[in-house]
């Protein structure tokens, strides 16, 4: 996969191409599924008319049937109650048909989402948040573990531009710019479970561009646009860009995504970094398929 995703720039850094990598990793899926003798099974539940949220859970589904899988979206409306819900997930949980089951986020207002997500069977937890799936990543079972899909995409940028480089994970120093339960926390233990030497940085970090311009690998988590400005990034680092922020464009009334790192600063410090948009974005998608092939299969012992 290496020669398909990472690119040559215009500047110093390569360029990882998390489009390509999500598209060998859909290939490398659907050509497991179909081998299979039973058919991976994925339940999308969307509750309410979120736009975002819409978009999202059809290119979930869309992944799903390209990869051959089982495929069902539950849409509810807005007033559907916490114990509708939960009644819905617990039907799908004892559902044989049914390998993996996601709850989009965010949930309206007055349902508990940790309620909800803790209901989820942890072996139909294809977006690795309930407790016990939590739990076995910490404890560095993470063979044993479904992982949250972006740092588990993020991940795979990471070893595969590692090796482009020629570098060795054991030992390296990690910086993560962020400690959300979704992306920051764990994108350090899977860092820490190839040997990395893991910093987990945030908003009340002492002297904050110190810290990351030790990193040979720095991961910018923090959701603020454009805030790990280039002489924040140590030269050479590997640098992994999960940011996804909206700004105004060059147009009035028009926007543009941007990451959390300034793109045009770092591609001229960085050995190799993940674009916005075209980095880790697409391998969310692709990581939920897998984890939901990987579901499937432990049903299958």
């Amino acid at each position: 996969m290496t020669q398909t995703i990472i690119k040559p720039s215009a500047s110093k850094a390569l360029l990882i191409d998390g489009k390509a990598a999500s598209t060998a990793v859909l290939e490398r899926v659907a050509a497991e599924a179909s081998g299979l003798p039973i058919k991976p099974g994925l339940a999308v539940i969307l509750v309410g008319e979120d736009p975002a949220s819409q978009v999202y859970v059809k290119s979930k589904s869309k992944a799903a049937h390209s990869c051959g899988f089982h495929s069902v979206q539950h849409d509810l409306p807005v007033s559907t109650s916490q114990s509708e819900l939960i009644g819905l997930v617990q039907t799908l949980n004892a559902d044989p048909e049914i390998h993996g089951i996601l709850v989009q986020l965010p949930l309206p207002a007055g349902i508990d989402s940790t309620k909800v997500l803790e209901t989820i069977a942890p072996e139909k937890d294809v977006d690795g948040f309930h407790p016990v799936n939590v739990g076995l990543l910490a404890t560095g079972l993470v063979e044993r573990a479904l992982v949250p899909c972006t740092p588990a995409g993020a991940m795979l940028l990471i070893e595969e531009a590692a090796r482009a480089l020629g570098r060795d994970l054991s030992g390296a120093e990690a910086v993560i710019v962020g400690r959300s339960n979704i992306v920051g926390k764990p994108m350090a233990q899977l860092l820490l479970a190839k040997n990395a030497t893991v910093t987990v940085a945030h908003s009340r970090t002492r002297d904050l561009p110190a810290v990351a311009r030790r990193a040979e690998i720095l991961v910018a988590a923090v959701g603020r646009p454009e805030m790990i400005r280039g002489d924040w990034i140590k030269p050479g680092a590997l640098v992994i860009d999960v940011g996804i922020n909206r700004i105004p464009g060059a147009a009035p009334g028009k926007t543009r995504l941007v990451g959390d790192v300034a793109l045009k600063e770092a591609l001229d410090v960085a050995g190799a970094i993940t674009p916005v948009p075209g980095g880790v974005g697409p391998m969310t998608i692709a990581m939920l398929m897998s984890n939901t092939l990987r579901a499937a299969r432990l049903t299958l012992g």
